[in-house]
């Protein structure tokens, strides 16, 4: 009687008309659910290969480095309004009276001052410190100059320190910008500087007005003498186009634009003598007013 009840109990369950369709409800979300499991323990497992293999987890979108910040040029002191400018930098472009403040009397000849001279206003010593961070490749001492300091930096550009009481670097060292090197001092070079620190920044071995770039980016100094080099070439071939060809053209006097051969001895003595009193007389003596200051 009991199995007898039971599947009439199942009759006329499965009679009813949402029995079915539970059911197939029930398996399709067994089927999915299974599907997702698989798939998630396929893709965790893919994971930690990578790791074994690589030692570290691949990042999808990896982080972009930051820019590095690009130095400004600094004048080479810790206070840049406690000194001033003694003897200024010799521009050949500059005025009479500018060219002449900036010449250094030594040795009974004017040499072209290729930096600054900084002085402090009461005409004690100060702290010279690094314009811009590089690799110390000089750090010796001059008998005329004082202790000298060199420093190269990126892009060919090279800051040099004279007339230094002391140093506080050796060459090979790497120093950061606004780091004391040493202690201005005097130089037999310009003694009418006083305590003072010679400052000059070079671009590809040339002088340059350290004035015009001091608080610039070290970009502005690159990228002036990339303009500068680009004019000179330009200037070259413009001087090029305009000189005179090398064959003379034909005259009434050498029509066949001869050279006068060497068995041509029509030229006097006296002459010749004249020549050479004349190629004597022309040539000039170098200008002693102006030397350049030894590097």
């Amino acid at each position: 009687m009991r199995e007898e009840q039971k599947q009439s109990s199942l009759k006329r369950l499965f009679r009813k008309r949402w029995v079915f369709p539970a059911i197939y409800l029930s398996s399709a979300a067994l089927i999915v659910a299974g599907a997702l499991w698989f798939q998630l323990g396929k893709e965790e497992n893919t994971g930690r290969d990578n790791v074994a293999k690589n030692g570290t987890a691949q990042q999808e979108n990896p982080a972009v480095p930051v820019n590095e910040t690009v130095e400004t040029i600094a004048m080479p002191v810790l206070d840049p309004n406690a000194v001033q400018v003694k003897t200024p930098f010799y521009d050949d472009k500059a005025s009479e009276a500018e060219q002449e403040a900036a010449l250094v009397f030594y040795d009974h000849t004017y040499h072209p001052n290729q930096g600054i001279d900084l002085v402090r206003q009461d005409g004690k010593t100060f702290d010279v410190t690094a314009s811009l961070s590089g690799t110390v490749t000089k750090a010796e001492k001059d008998p005329i100059l004082g202790y000298v300091v060199e420093i190269n930096h990126e892009q060919g550009v090279t800051t040099v320190y004279q007339s230094l009481a002391d140093v506080k670097v050796e060459a090979g060292d790497t120093v950061k910008q606004g780091e004391v090197i040493g202690k201005a001092g005097q130089s037999e070079f310009n003694k009418e500087a006083g305590i003072h620190v010679h400052f000059e920044i070079r671009k590809d071995g040339r002088a340059v007005n350290p004035i015009d770039y001091v608080d610039k980016p070290l970009t502005a100094l690159t990228d002036k003498a990339e303009d500068k080099t680009g004019t000179d070439r330009a200037a070259t071939s413009k001087e090029k186009e305009l000189m005179p060809s090398d064959e003379t053209a034909p005259t009434d006097e050498n029509p066949a634009n001869e050279q006068p051969s060497a068995d041509d001895h029509s030229t006097t003595p006296s002459d010749n003598h004249q020549d050479e009193n004349n190629d004597a007389s022309s040539y000039k003596t170098p200008d002693a007013s102006i030397g350049m200051a030894r590097a």
